[in-house]
Parts: C-alpha cells; sequence; structure tokens
C-alpha cells in the first residue's frame, strides 16, 4: 500500500493507490440547520437518474433523521462497531481508517447490506432522542433532538469504492475529480458496494451492475449546479471546487467555509477517504455526537455559526446558498449585499443579506386611515 496525506485527520495514511490528485476537485457545502426535509432534493435526483428498471430502491441523494434515521439501514452505525474505539489527538486522528483496518485478504473494511437493508428510506423520521416526561426548561440545549443529514456521494479523494474495485471500473475524472463508474467494465461483484462507508454506491439486479451519484457532470462541465442543489427548498447548498489547506483561497465560497473559517466539516473523516461534501453542522445537537460525526473541529463550527448574525462576511456569504443555479467559484461583499462570480470575477447574482427598513407612519396621509391595529 501506498502513503498518501490526508489533511482531513492531520496525517499521512495508507491507501491502495498513490496520491493522484485532480486539476481541481469538486465539492459542496450543505448547511444543516436549515434542512426542512421536504426530499425535494430526492425526488430531483430520482426523476432525472434514477426512474429505471431495477433502480427504484436506488436513492443517489437521500435526506434522513439522525440519530435513528439510516439509508441503507444502519450504514454508518454497522461501520463505527467494526471499526471499534478510535480516538483523536487535538485535530490528528490516532485511530484506524477503514484502509488500515481491513482485514487479511481485503482491502477495506466494510460490510455490504442486505435487500431488505434498502426497504424502509424514510425509518427512523423526525425521531426525537431523549425523552420529556414531566416537563423541562430550555437550559441552552434541547433535551430532545433529531436533525436532518442529506447525502450523496462523496466524491472522495481516496474512494473505498474505486479501491476496492477488482475490475478498475471506478475512476475519478482528472479534470474535476467527480467520482465515475463505467458500467461496460462493471462486472457486478459489488465490492464497491460493501467498500463504500457512507453506502452510495447501489447494485441493479437488472442489468448486473453498479451505479451511483455522478454529480450532475453534464451540468457541472456547464458551470451549473447539481440538480439537487438547485431545487433544494432550503437553500442549503454550495456547489462549488476546494483547494487543500494550504492552497485555500478566501474569495473562494467553498475554500472560505472550509479552511479560513472551520465552519463546514466532512462527514466522518476519521474513515480516512477525505470526503469533499462538507456540512455545517447542526447547533441544537449534544456536542459529542456532533464529535463523533463530523470529528474534532465540530466545537469550533457550532459557536462560529451561532455568531454568524453578527458577523458580515460569515452572513453575507450563507445569503448566497441556493441564490443561481450557476456554479459561483468566487465571492465577495460589498455593504449588506454579497455577490456570487464567475472565475473571471463576472457578477452572477446579487444578494441582500439585511432587509430594507421603511417605518411609516401612523396615520396614512393619503387615506386618513390608522395602519396600525387594522384587522
Amino acid at each position: 500500500m501506498a502513503r498518501v496525506g490526508n489533511w482531513q485527520i492531520g496525517r499521512d495514511m495508507s491507501y491502495w493507490y498513490p496520491e493522484s490528485r485532480p486539476q481541481r476537485q469538486f465539492a459542496a457545502v450543505f448547511d444543516i440547520n436549515k434542512c426542512i426535509a421536504c426530499q425535494t432534493c430526492t425526488l430531483a435526483c430520482k426523476t432525472t437518474w434514477t426512474s429505471g428498471k431495477g433502480q427504484e430502491y436506488m436513492l443517489w441523494n437521500n435526506v434522513e433523521s439522525k440519530p435513528y434515521g439510516f439509508y441503507p439501514l444502519a450504514w454508518d452505525v454497522k461501520l463505527l462497531d467494526r471499526l471499534g474505539p478510535q480516538k483523536w489527538e487535538g485535530g490528528r486522528y490516532e485511530g484506524r481508517t477503514i484502509f488500515e483496518a481491513a482485514g487479511s485478504g481485503e482491502r477495506v473494511l466494510g460490510w455490504r447490506p442486505e435487500e431488505i437493508d434498502y426497504a424502509h428510506p424514510n425509518v427512523g423520521e423526525d425521531d426525537c432522542a431523549g425523552e420529556i416526561e414531566t416537563g423541562a426548561h430550555y437550559s441552552g440545549m434541547h433535551q430532545a433532538w433529531f436533525y436532518y443529514l442529506a447525502r450523496i456521494c462523496n466524491h472522495c479523494t481516496y474512494p473505498a469504492c474505486l479501491a476496492s474495485c477488482p475490475r478498475g471500473s471506478i475512476y475519478k475524472r482528472p479534470e474535476d475529480g467527480i467520482v465515475l463508474l463505467d458500467q461496460e467494465r462493471c462486472r457486478g461483484y459489488q465490492e464497491c458496494v460493501k467498500a463504500c462507508p457512507y453506502k452510495k454506491v447501489f447494485y441493479n439486479p437488472m442489468t448486473g451492475t453498479s451505479e451511483k451519484c455522478i454529480a450532475c457532470y453534464p451540468k457541472v462541465e456547464q458551470q451549473l449546479q447539481p440538480q439537487c442543489f438547485v431545487n433544494c427548498i432550503g437553500k442549503i447548498r454550495l456547489a462549488g471546487w476546494i483547494n487543500r489547506p494550504h492552497e485555500a483561497r478566501p474569495e473562494n465560497p467553498v475554500d472560505y467555509l472550509v479552511h479560513v473559517r472551520k465552519l463546514a466539516l466532512p462527514l466522518f473523516p476519521q474513515f480516512g477517504l477525505e470526503p469533499n461534501i462538507y456540512y455545517i453542522p447542526p447547533v441544537h445537537v449534544p456536542l459529542p455526537y456532533l464529535r463523533q460525526m463530523f470529528g474534532p473541529g465540530v466545537d469550533a463550527a457550532v459557536a462560529a455559526y451561532r455568531r454568524a448574525g453578527s458577523d458580515p462576511d460569515l452572513a453575507g456569504l450563507l445569503s448566497l446558498f441556493g441564490s443561481s443555479e450557476q456554479m459561483m467559484p468566487r465571492w465577495k461583499r460589498i455593504g449588506d449585499a454579497v455577490l456570487g462570480l464567475s472565475e473571471d470575477n463576472r457578477e452572477v447574482c446579487r444578494v441582500p443579506f439585511r432587509e430594507p427598513k421603511r417605518v411609516l407612519p401612523m396615520i396614512d396621509p393619503k387615506s386618513g386611515a390608522y395602519r396600525t391595529n387594522i384587522p
């Protein structure tokens, strides 16, 4: 195995292929605090990509309620149980990744779901953690809580699906880092299904091949955001490109949120895949749970999000989410407006992030009527 650098876990790790990063890496930020689980993103993806035979239970995009929602069933807790207790030392992960914890004769520590595991995509929906039996007062953290986690393929820097495929049918595009699957080479061994810790590769029993989220690459090639992004009712998503920490550009919105402000975090970074979908963690969830899911940077990220209302740069950039179908690789704030820009600094959209206020007199001089207390 080769040794590769993984900045998300703060150290080098073992991987089955030498480090080979694309010319640029597709990435996105999801603001969990704004998700309402309307499933519009799920339906947008479903009707666009997975409406054929054998794709009935494929959800390249899904939204699940945590902590009791899973698709497929127990996709995360089963792997966490197999990986066992691991630890972080500050920002450095001292435990084993799923590549380093793989058993003899295996490339990746994983598990393959049963058919029944895909039968209940809405299991645990809106189920709360915690109970309130005799009433309680709010003391800074809700005693009963849940949150919505929107998920697509993470288009990882070190994909487990790619590492496990005996046919070499999975590859990362060098031009944008999107992970694709060549179905002509695939023979349906399902090693990719077993290996992906996020369970975002699906097997089609009608074709005998695997399929997965393609990040709507025909749209990305036209500098347009994917279907699930532009159809999001809550405006929680922003697609773009990410650099490594030492190459971060503050004018790049994804770099700014991930590297500069450290507000957006990867999902289960301890697995070792360096996923490229980042989440702004929910502010109303107990921190120990969030640390397991998003790593040790959660405390600072939650604190920063709580202060966003008094931070015009951060408040402005968060207002840019869902504001344009076009990708916006650059941004800047001008007063109380935030601008999304193209790579050549052309204005794509302009969004005010403070509502204009106008105080009207109590009596309307035109009609002579009072403006207040009118049914």
